[in-house]
């Protein structure tokens, strides 16, 4: 039998694995409105760069239950670099970038090549300087031996809710 085989023998061997695909298809179940947002729990994190950072790592304290905490890391080798990212309620990027990095190159790279405004924000307590961007617009603060930006795609209004739940702690 071997080499006899005919075009209409592959054409029905398509039609059943085309007949199993789609039984897969309908029987599997898969809700198109879902919400494909992976949300993560960031405290573990948060408590081990406060360990670890040499500068007060800020985390967000009580943000509206819309924001969705979406990415964390914390990686020690490059500069004690903290990233947190979340979604705000209109479904914006918003994310706390942190390092001990506070280079015009480094500045540039979590800012997506935002550029500083020469204007200041006021957020809380804290002056911010507002740096905008193609991708992102960003509130940054340079201090002694770290850097805090506050950037995304959400509006300043966003950035600023979230710089003003910034509750900045080091070594619990």
């Amino acid at each position: 039998m071997k080499g006899k085989q005919t075009v209409w023998d592959m054409v029905r061997s398509l039609a059943v694995i085309g007949v199993v695909v789609a039984g897969i298809y309908i029987f599997v179940p898969h809700d198109e409105k879902a919400d494909p947002t992976h949300v993560v729990d960031y405290r573990v994190e948060t408590n081990t760069a406060r360990r670890a950072a040499p500068y007060p790592v800020a985390a967000p304290v009580g943000l509206p239950g819309q924001w969705r905490a979406t990415s964390v890391s914390f990686d020690r080798k490059d500069a004690h670099a903290w990233h947190l990212g979340f979604l705000d309620p209109q479904g914006q990027y918003v994310a706390v970038e942190q390092s001990s990095d506070a280079s015009a190159k480094h500045l540039a790279k979590v800012t997506r090549q935002a550029q500083p405004t020469g204007a200041r924000q006021q957020v809380g307590d804290l002056s911010w300087e507002r740096w905008e961007g193609e991708k992102y617009d960003a509130l940054v603060r340079q201090e002694q031996g770290h850097a805090t930006v506050v950037t995304g795609t959400g509006s300043f209004e966003e950035l600023a809710t979230m710089a003003a739940a910034l509750e900045f702690k080091q070594g619990q």
